[in-house]
Order: structure tokens, then C-alpha cells, then sequence
């Protein structure tokens, strides 16, 4: 998980960075004496976390979670826990750590974060394979109901595309590019300029290549580590 630290002591912002390097899941990308630097940053840079403290001068922590769009997961710091129940009137606020922290508390506030993560996907996903599990193609003047669970291979080739499925293939004329906007990121994965996948499909990897079905796969040297990543997830 990429994440920042938001602290105006410097001594503070020094001890959670060295909580973050002793936690192999997260990823410290920046840290900010003030909030009003972090917003500037969070306006242009996605992540996933921010550890913020509450009293800083000018913009305080509060200031930070009334202003901020879109806001990432939050674990306040602070020595004071005073606004513990007020904090949690946000539900992106994940947890609140009193100063000075331990790293198994640290550790479980951690824990929190991935599970909120994890199901956010999950919801996200379903979400999004809900909108679509099927869509129709013209062929020959028939329009043919495809499911899309049933794909598991699409490949151009000139003018035309061949959808290969666990139900039977089609050749349809059109690109690959305008039938992966059709098809939900999660799912599936342009893995060759030529060829998108479903990436639940995959039989096995080796070197530069998957095998799905009884077809044998390239995968380009840019899109394998999207690839791996991807499989992570499953």
C-alpha cells in the first residue's frame, strides 16, 4: 500500500517512517511538515493511506479530513485523545493511534486498512461484473448474445476479431480496442498488442507466455508486470 506520513514534528514523522519500513506491506512514498503540501500532492498523486496528526499549525488534521476530495484511508496520530470519537464520524478514518505508538498497535491498525481494502474491491469488482455479463455482437446481420464469463480469449487480427468462448468462437468485425472498453478491468487484461485475455482463465505461465484453453499466449515485456500484479489479486 503507498502511503504518507502528515506530521509537523519532524521527530514524529522519523518514528512512524520507521514503523512503515518494518511493515513489508507498506510502501512510504512521501511525508509533509504541513496538510496543505499533502492536499497539493494528493490532488495530482494517488495513494492509499495517510498517517495524520491532528494539532498542526495554520491546518490542523480536522482541517485536512473536512477539505480533502476523494480521501484516501486515514489513521490519525496524535497525543491527544480527545477527538477519538469525533474522528470516527468519517468513515474512511480507520483507526486512531496515540502517541507514542507501538508496533503492534501499529501492526493492527495495518490490518484494518487491507481488510477495508481487500473488501472494497471485492464490492468494486462485483459492482462492475454486474454492470455487464453480457453483450451482444453482429454477425452476419444476427445479433448474438455473448456471455461474458464464457470468454476467455479475444484476439485481432486485420479488420477483425476473434472471440474464442467456452460455448463456441465468433469472428466479428471490429478492433480490439473498442471491444476491451466494453470488458471490465477486471476481469480482463491486453497482455500483446494482438491478444486480450480473462486472466481467471490462465492454465499456466512460462517465460513470455500463458497458456488458456489449448492456446498458447505471448505476453509483451511491458505487460507482464501488470500481469503478475494482477494475478496477486485472485
Amino acid at each position: 500500500m503507498d502511503c504518507i506520513i502528515i506530521d509537523d514534528e519532524k521527530m514524529a514523522r522519523v518514528i512512524i517512517k520507521t514503523l512503515c519500513d518494518q511493515v513489508n506491506s507498506l510502501n512510504l512514498v512521501h511525508e509533509f511538515s504541513n496538510a496543505i503540501q499533502a492536499i497539493k500532492y494528493l490532488n495530482e498523486h494517488k495513494v492509499d493511506l495517510v498517517f495524520l496528526d491532528i494539532h498542526m499549525p495554520n491546518f490542523s488534521g480536522l482541517d485536512f479530513v473536512k477539505t480533502i476530495k476523494n480521501p484516501p484511508k486515514i489513521i490519525f496520530t496524535t497525543s491527544d485523545p480527545q477527538f477519538a470519537i469525533k474522528a470516527f464520524e468519517y468513515d474512511f478514518i480507520v483507526d486512531y493511534l496515540l502517541k507514542p505508538i507501538e508496533l503492534q498497535r501499529f501492526e493492527k491498525a495495518i490490518k484494518k486498512v487491507e481488510t477495508q481494502l481487500f473488501f472494497q474491491r471485492q464490492t468494486s469488482q462485483k459492482s462492475e461484473l454486474d454492470l455487464i455479463n453480457e453483450f451482444y455482437v453482429n454477425i452476419d446481420r444476427r445479433l448474438i448474445k455473448i456471455d461474458l464469463h464464457s470468454i476467455y480469449l479475444i484476439e485481432a487480427k486485420g479488420d477483425y476479431i476473434h472471440i474464442k468462448t467456452e460455448d463456441g468462437n465468433y469472428v466479428v468485425h471490429s478492433t480490439l480496442k473498442k471491444i476491451e472498453e466494453k470488458l471490465p478491468d477486471s476481469l480482463f487484461l491486453k497482455v500483446h498488442r494482438s491478444y486480450l485475455i480473462n486472466v481467471k482463465k490462465i492454465i499456466d505461465i512460462e517465460d513470455n507466455s500463458v497458456l488458456i484453453k489449448k492456446d498458447l499466449v505471448p505476453v509483451s515485456r511491458s505487460k507482464r508486470n501488470e500481469l503478475m500484479k494482477r494475478l496477486d489479486l485472485l
